[in-house]
């Protein structure tokens, strides 16, 4: 792996500048970078990218596009080899490069470009080089390469081999999926860990994921002896610079370095195998090699995989510098960074690795017992590690001379060779001393918490791991955030521990805490005396300040408590310096009693720093004696050279009234002050001067003093009375005794009284070199080695992996990091050296953070941080330096810290995209802790924003919710996979239920449905589960976040998508049952209207859920039709068993209705909880089941109506069955209300509406039917009243006082009737619904109104003859004498006005009875209906004269003949008319001359009829045929006149001619149009009746108007007429003694005679 840094620093375009809106892409082994937008022809961007490379043979790609409105447009392309970038630490200034137009392609990859542009752009390149190492290193290693280099040539040979086997290469960085992710999601960088990203085109790897698959298997990886040090030498061995991580932001995750695995939560893009991923790799094909499934799922057990192999390319193979460790300050230095070294913790068995406990030797590195015991195992299990660094060592030989020779190489490359052998040693020496046992501190057992970051199961894999509530594998969490961030360099640097040790030990024997207070007293001075603190004058005539009476310092009583050098050192100091020995030694004795008592008293804390930088109990009582002794030698043998660089300043207070000041610095070290230059006008100053001091005082402090240069009178008189002329800006004093080794600090600017006004910091460096020590690393080094050795074995050696909060309380608990021994270790410390709490609190956090996930943690780092930000954003009022100004003060190293956080970020952004795993909701303790997390990383974010200053930091609610989303897809995607399983091992209720389905019916399938209420149950309980346990914990913003809503939306988009896909599947299929859809339709809606409804994302829309069943529910409604049918039949016949019983006293209808209608209300019930929201699908449902519906009743009322007649004897069944079928109507309503009534779709609305009609017809049907069923028992009714009445006698003009004795004769005509009707109309009433009984009364009404008028007023002449004779066939009406002789023989039959009287009056009675005071027939229907006005019209026409008949006859019969059709007339006889008569079936045609003629004085009418001939006869005989035309004219007022006349015959003619004409008189009563023309021709018979060919009949009122024509009337066989010309009849009939009655009767009876042989 190489590291390639890239700045993109300005380009020229040539064209007009508002043209351009440049970025820069930068391409490279599949990973793309992208800078900022830029405007102008002149952009300058400024901006650095790395990028880790594993193949040399590639190019970089940088092209610049300018940012268009729709799309962005390519301006130009550069392609850069990378074998030819150069390789340095150090920036350069770049090159300009010509952008050309087009690419180079060869093999599908760019290899140059062409047609160049006039467009430039200057770019740096260059490969970082791993680290520098000093000269003499160097010559060291070239001996050191000299002497292996000896070896036999036998092994080269070997080695060339070896050379030759081609190297697996490492994963790109991403995939070709989406090439623009790692720009884009820069910080919201993670996806769903079940994106099929496309894999990578260099991945070799065996495995599809490299470390998603590490669940915990500590009782599996304990048994293996590989456990021991194999995994921990591959992890321990890779000692990374940090500068390399300065990459892990632009790749979007901690994880994607750390871990190795395809970074499930950045960016779907599988992450480059770096070096500490080799370490988790090789521990995959070691560790697993026992698994069932170790060899096709990991790789074969002793395969090396992809990482395992980094000493690769000597160019570009940096990382891997094994183990080297930075042992030098330089090196330390120069990073500036304390937590990049060695700490590797084994996710598995909570192993922390540490160095052996020797201090090494300085020249030469030993090899360590531990390494040497990896070195064991490496040996079998990296056979190509051992050969390539063989084969390294081999191409080393040639290249080296001689001893004293410069290496030909650079340094950088004499580095990498250096950590080559280094390994190369570890294995030679490690095959001799190789130890099988366990190293002591290797503690497993799961108690711990030291996991690794990637412990998210692979959802794709089929081991299952419990679901909801224990879906966590806290056994395998990892505690921190990973070697690469957190690890801490002091816990291998022996030298420096060794010297923080005794320091320690001197801080704490005599601890500034408890030193000997001063014995102040009132004192006062004699002559000016200046106070030992603030310098300034003990003002006053008397007791101006105080003094101390043992060591005799003085001060302002205001600052005694500011004094904190220790009386008895001072005292000792001050009498040996005045030669009084005596008084030395008492202080010095006292001194050591102190330090006695405190070793007695506190010997747990010296236990404890002894332990904690593993000396043993001699080297220990050894460094007692001399730390004591250092002490009491105080600073009477101490002398130190002090220099001390002024660098700068800022944020100062403004004196002057221009708003600035003029600063310049004092710093005054025991009695020797030096000033620096003014800088004028400047707030914010730069010195830069150093100065020399000498110090032979320890408990000297260095006073730097900042002062605002005036030069006025009023300054002057002030120097005159102080010894100050200047305004005072602010002063720091540092004790010398915190000083060490070089320093570059910034201090915070302190008041000198109260009423001082200050801010601001100052930088200075300060080197000491303290004579006869050995130059060390500067205090806050120290401290830092300290905390770090203190946390570590608190936590990993006594604690097993578990941090242990302490128990503190108040507004400082935050300030306490350990328990009370360790605490006062590193507090004392921090007092000594000059350690400012905010390091401390800082230290800790650093700490911390390599344990974040240790229980308890996230909340102490939560409120660590907020402490931390509350101390550099809440700035004074006193003060105007920004929160990032007083931020990139920090001694701790705002860089250091900035990426420390970052990576913290990113890592809590990992575990919160796992909070199922991580926090699972069974334990409160690790909810608690999910709270926490999420304060932490809105503390990071409030960081970001108020002391970094940043300008829009993602939000931490933004955050925590794609976190959460994060987690959701992947949880889904497990229980998706993992259904079957999860489901029958949470929810199964019987064990012993043989729960293994093969796989393939595991997941959904078309066969059934199973799969998907399993998965809705998993889905509802992960609901439930976030809402009632994540949604109360994560409650930080709860207008942004509700875990339970994102739950429900994220589970319903998933389940929606694969769903939705799942019912097209069946849909072409249908393997299942309708009612299976129809169920897993329910548990869908249930699922919806449960948790998603009320989302706001779905809230108010309609859901498309019920279109995927629309199919299904219709399949259903159609196989639902069928059933009902069946149902129906069984109803009904069961009903008919029980004939047809009433369902209880109060219904009417029999039980078939109900059943029907409740499947139907079943049915429809199972539609209407579906409450389908989509309207358009209801419609569609609400018609099909409407067609069923009536489907279903019109099938019900045509069986009644088949079988009804045979019931009508019945009493009481056809009531109930008609009312059955009222009842439908009356279900049908509701039915129709129920499906939504005026708002139904207006399709089925109709559908049911018909229905209804149909229904309603059907029962008028049945109501007819029922009715006529009575017909003959009302006949017989009728015909006695008929009798009774004949027997009224008497006139119609009835007096007054005989009315009584016509409403008697009517009560006794009725009575028969009434009888029937009275038994029959209360059993209806009873029996018969009201609608049912209306109908029936009608029925009967209408039956009693025709029989009556039949049987009474129209009756006919006797049973055989009668209406029936005159009505009957021609046959019957030909045998005229039989008329005759009835009309002779009968009495004849007419009733008289009395009569007509009486049946009036009856009429009313009967109407009365029918309306039964308004609970029958209403009056109105009664008075209107056909059937009594027909009745009343025949009786107004007995009282009427046979003219006024006869008139109302003609006018009525308008259709005689033929309907009235046919007649033809033309203007005279000789004009033919048209051919077509468009009469059917004419028997002949006469042709007649008409001539009206009205008298102008009289009116009289007369009639002129010309009979010209007959055409077209039709008559069949075997004797003589002799037609003759009989014309008659009929009409009123025609007694006295000649009403026919008859044309002579004509022989055997079927066309006869006549010729002859006739004149007819009508009076002037009436008009024409109350007379017709009967003609009728015969043929003559002799001695026998005529006999009748055909009859046509001609209305003078269609004449009237022409006065004069011809016309041509067809014959027809018949005369025919409507109820009003049979009425007439009917009623003439009976008036036998009347002429003109009788011979109306026979010309209106006539017909054609039967003809011989047919």
């Amino acid at each position: 792996m190489s590291l390639l840094c890239v700045r993109v620093k300005k380009a020229k375009l040539q064209g007009p500048p508002d043209k351009f809106n440049t970025y820069v892409t930068l391409k490279v082994q599949n990973v793309k970078s992208t800078t900022v937008a830029v405007r102008g022809d002149q952009p300058c961007w400024e901006q650095d990218f790395m990028f880790e490379i594993s193949r040399l043979d590639l190019g970089l790609i940088v092209e610049v596009w300018n940012k268009g409105l729709i799309w962005d447009t390519l301006v130009g392309t550069v392609w850069i080899a990378l074998k030819a970038i150069r390789q340095s630490d150090e920036e350069g200034p770049g090159e300009w490069s010509t952008l050309e137009a087009e690419v180079v392609m060869k093999r599908d990859e760019i290899c140059g470009t062409k047609n160049p542009t006039p467009h430039r752009i200057l770019l740096d390149t260059r490969f970082e080089l791993p680290f520098d190492i000093p000269e003499e290193e160097a010559r060291y290693w070239t001996r050191k390469l000299e002497q292996i280099n000896s070896l036999g040539d036998d092994e080269y040979s070997f080695q060339e081999e070896v050379q030759k086997k081609p190297l697996p290469s490492a994963a790109s960085q991403c995939s070709f999926e989406d090439a623009d992710s790692a720009v884009d999601d820069r910080d919201s960088d993670y996806r769903s860990e079940t994106s099929n990203s496309i894999p990578p085109p260099y991945h070799t790897t065996a495995q599809p994921n490299a470390s998603v698959h590490q669940f915990t298997v500590p009782s599996r990886l304990q048994q293996q002896g590989v456990l021991r040090d194999s995994c921990a030498d591959s992890l321990q061995n890779y000692d990374v610079d940090y500068r390399e991580h300065v990459a892990i932001r632009r790749y979007g995750s901690i994880d994607s370095i750390v871990s190795g695995r395809t970074d499930l939560e950045s960016t779907s893009e599988s992450s480059q195998m770096t070096s500490r991923q080799c370490s988790l790799e090789s521990r995959h094909s070691l560790d697993l090699s026992d698994s069932p499934a170790g060899s096709s799922r990991y790789g074969s057990s002793c395969n090396v995989s992809q990482g395992s192999s980094h000493l690769s390319e000597l160019d570009h193979s940096h990382e891997s510098a094994h183990g080297s460790e930075q042992d030098d300050e330089h090196q330390e230095r120069e990073s500036n960074y304390s937590h990049h070294s060695l700490v590797s913790y084994h996710k598995d068995s909570q192993t922390w690795l540490k160095e052996q406990e020797e201090p090494r030797s300085k020249g030469e590195e030993e090899i360590s017992e531990t390494e040497g015991k990896h070195a064991d195992h490496s040996t079998a299990k990296l056979p190509l590690e051992l050969d390539k660094s063989k084969d390294v060592d081999a191409a080393a030989q040639v290249r080296y001379h001689g001893d004293n020779e410069p290496p030909p190489f650079s340094p950088a490359r004499a580095h990498w060779i250096r950590a080559i052998n280094k390994v190369r040693m570890q294995l030679q020496e490690g095959q001799d001393e190789a130890d099988p046992s366990k190293p002591p501190w290797l503690k497993g057992g799961p108690a711990g918490g030291l996991y690794g970051i990637d412990s998210m199961p692979d959802l794709r894999k089929k081991k299952p791991i419990p679901l909801v509530s224990d879906l966590s594998l806290v056994q395998s969490r990892k505690a921190g955030i990973t070697s690469a961030m957190a690890t801490r360099t002091s816990l291998k640097d022996e030298e420096l521990k060794s010297h923080v040790y005794k320091k320690t030990l001197q801080a704490l024997i005599y601890p500034i805490s408890c030193t000997t207070p001063h014995n102040f007293e009132v004192w006062t001075a004699t002559t000016p005396t200046y106070c030992y603190e603030c310098e300034g004058l003990l003002w006053g005539i008397a007791r101006q300040g105080m003094r101390c009476a043992e060591c005799g310092v003085k001060c302002h009583e205001k600052c005694q408590d500011l004094l904190n050098a220790d009386c008895l050192q001072r005292a000792a100091e001050k009498s040996s310096k005045h030669g009084a020995e005596d008084r030395t030694q008492n202080f010095i004795m006292a001194m050591k009693d102190r330090m006695k008592i405190r070793e007695r008293n506190k010997p747990e804390i010296f236990d404890l720093i002894r332990d904690v930088f593993c000396e043993s109990k001699l080297t220990h009582a050894q460094q007692m004696k001399t730390v004591k002794q250092s002490v009491l030698d105080g600073t009477s043998k101490w002398s130190a050279k002090i220099t001390i660089t002024v660098v700068c300043a800022q944020g100062l207070q403004a004196k002057d009234k221009t708003g600035s000041s003029d600063p310049y610095v004092t710093v005054q070290v025991g009695k020797t002050k030096k000033r620096t230059k003014t800088i004028f006008g400047n707030l914010n100053p730069v010195w830069e001067e150093k100065f020399y001091f000498e110090c032979h005082n320890s408990s000297d402090r260095i006073k730097v003093r900042v002062w605002d240069e005036d030069d006025d009178i009023k300054s002057r008189v002030k120097q005159r009375l102080k010894r100050e002329s200047d305004d005072f800006l602010g002063q720091t004093i540092i004790e010398v005794r915190t000083l060490s080794g070089e320093m570059d600090v910034w201090y915070n600017l302190e008041k000198r009284t109260d009423k001082s006004a200050v801010s601001g910091a100052i930088r200075l460096q300060i080197n000491v070199e303290i004579k006869g020590e050995e130059k060390v690393a500067p205090y806050h080094i120290q401290y830092t080695c300290l905390h770090e050795n203190l946390f570590h074995h608190l936590t990993d050696v006594q604690g097993n992996g578990v941090v242990k909060i302490p128990d503190a309380k108040g507004d400082d608990a935050w300030k306490v990091y350990f328990d009370e021994t360790a605490q006062e270790i590193v507090d004392e410390f921090a007092m000594r050296y000059g350690i400012e709490s905010i390091y401390q609190a800082m230290t800790h956090f650093a700490c911390l953070s390599s344990k974040y996930m240790c229980p308890g943690v996230p909340a102490v780092m939560s409120t660590l941080l907020a402490n931390i930000n509350a101390y550099y954003a809440h700035t004074t009022a006193s003060t105007n330096v920004s929160a990032s100004d007083r931020f990139a003060a920090s001694n701790f190293g705002k860089e250091r810290f900035v990426k420390l956080l970052d990576q913290l970020h990113n890592s809590l952004r990992i575990d919160l995209s796992m909070y199922r795993n991580n926090f699972p909701a069974s334990s409160r303790e690790r909810l608690q802790d999910l709270k926490s997390t999420v304060d932490l990383l809105t503390s990071i974010t409030f960081f970001r924003m108020k002391v970094q200053e940043l300008q829009s930091p993602p939000r931490a609610s933004q955050v925590v919710k794609d976190c959460v989303k994060a987690c959701l897809n992947s949880t889904y995607e497990y229980i998706f996979n993992n259904c079957h399983e999860l489901y029958s091992r949470e929810y199964q209720t019987d064990p012993n239920k043989n729960q293994d389905l093969p796989p393939e019916e595991q997941g959904p399938s078309i066969r059934n449905l199973d799969f998907w209420p399993k998965l809705i149950t998993l889905i509802v309980s992960i609901i439930e589960e976030d809402k009632n346990s994540y949604t109360p914990v994560l409650n930080q913003f709860p207008q942004e976040l509700a875990v339970g809503k994102i739950s429900a939306e994220v589970m319903w988009s998933l389940f929606a998508q694969d769903m939705k896909y799942a019912m097209e599947e069946h849909e072409k299929h249908r393997l299942c049952k309708s009612a299976d859809y129809m169920n897993l339709h329910f548990k869908v809606k249930w699922l919806y209207n449960e948790y998603v409804r009320d989302l706001p994302a779905f809230k108010g829309k309609v859901p498309e859920y019920p279109a995927w069943f629309e199919q299904f529910v219709m399949q259903w409604l159609d196989e639902n039709e069928d059933v009902s049918l069946e149902f129906l039949h069984g109803a009904l016949e069961r009903d008919k068993k029980d004939g047809f019983q009433q369902t209880s006293e109060h219904a009417l209808f029999s039980c078939s209705v109900v059943d029907v209608f409740t499947q139907l209300n079943q049915s429809f019930e199972i539609i209407k909880k579906l409450e389908c929201p989509d309207p358009v699908i209801v419609a569609h449902y609400n018609r099909r089941f409407a067609k069923t519906i009536g489907k279903v009743l019109m099938q019900y009322a045509d069986i009644l109506s088949k079988s009804f007649q045979s019931y009508c004897s019945k009493e009481k069944l056809p009531c109930i069955l008609m009312n059955n079928i009222q009842q439908l109507r009356v279900q049908l309503e509701k039915m129709f209300e129920a499906m939504g009534g005026k708002e139904l779709d207006v399709e089925a609305s109709d559908h049911l509406k018909e229905l209804q009609v149909k229904l309603n017809n059907v029962l008028d049907e049945l109501s007819a039917v029922f009715g006529n069923s009575f017909q003959t028992r009302i006949d017989e009714c009728v015909k006695q009243m008929s009798d009774i009445l004949c027997q009224v006698k008497g006139t119609g003009n009835v007096a007054a006082n005989a009315r009584n004795t016509v409403a008697q004769d009517a009560d006794n005509v009725l009575r028969p009737l009434m009888d029937f009707l009275d038994g029959n109309l209360t059993l209806f009433a009873t029996v018969c619904e009201k609608t049912v009984l209306k109908r029936v009364l009608k029925e009967l009404w209408r039956v009693v109104m025709n029989t009556m008028e039949k049987l009474i007023v129209l009756p006919p002449l006797t049973d055989h003859t009668g209406t029936q004779l005159i009505f009957s066939a021609a046959k019957e009406l030909g045998h005229l004498s039989k008329l005759k002789d009835h009309m002779v023989r009968e009495e004849t039959r007419s009733l008289t006005p009395k009569q007509c009287a009486v049946l009036d009056l009856a009429l009313d009675t009967i109407k009365q009875y029918f309306h039964a005071g308004g609970n029958g027939l209403k009056k109105t229907f009664l008075e209107k209906s056909p059937d009594l006005q027909s009745l009343r019209y025949a009786l107004s026409l007995y009282t009427q004269t046979t003219d006024t008949l006869i008139k109302t006859f003609v006018q009525t019969q308008t259709a005689q003949v033929h309907d009235g059709k046919g007649i033809r007339f033309t203007a005279n006889e000789d004009v033919l008319p048209d051919k077509a008569s468009g009469v059917d079936d004419p028997v002949g045609e006469v042709s007649i001359q008409i001539d009206l003629y009205t008298h102008p004085g009289t009116g009289e009418h007369k009639v002129t009829v010309k009979v010209v001939a007959a055409n077209d006869l039709k008559w069949q005989t075997s004797g003589m045929f002799r037609p003759f035309v009989e014309i008659t004219m009929i009409g009123p007022h025609q007694s006295d006149k000649k009403r026919k006349f008859t044309t002579k015959s004509k022989s055997n003619n079927w066309a006869p001619k006549y010729n002859e004409t006739f004149h007819f008189i009508l009076g002037n009563e009436d008009g024409p149009d109350a007379y017709e023309l009967q003609v009728c021709v015969k043929d003559y018979c002799f001695a026998r009746e005529d006999r009748v060919l055909g009859i046509a009949v001609m209305q003078l009122r269609d004449i009237a108007d022409k006065g004069s024509c011809a016309c041509w009337c067809p014959l027809g066989r018949r005369i025919h007429m409507d109820e009003t010309g049979l009425t007439v009849l009917r009623i003439l009939s009976q008036r036998t003694n009347d002429e003109v009655a009788k011979e109306f009767v026979k010309l209106k009876s006539e017909s054609r005679s039967t003809e011989e042989g047919t």
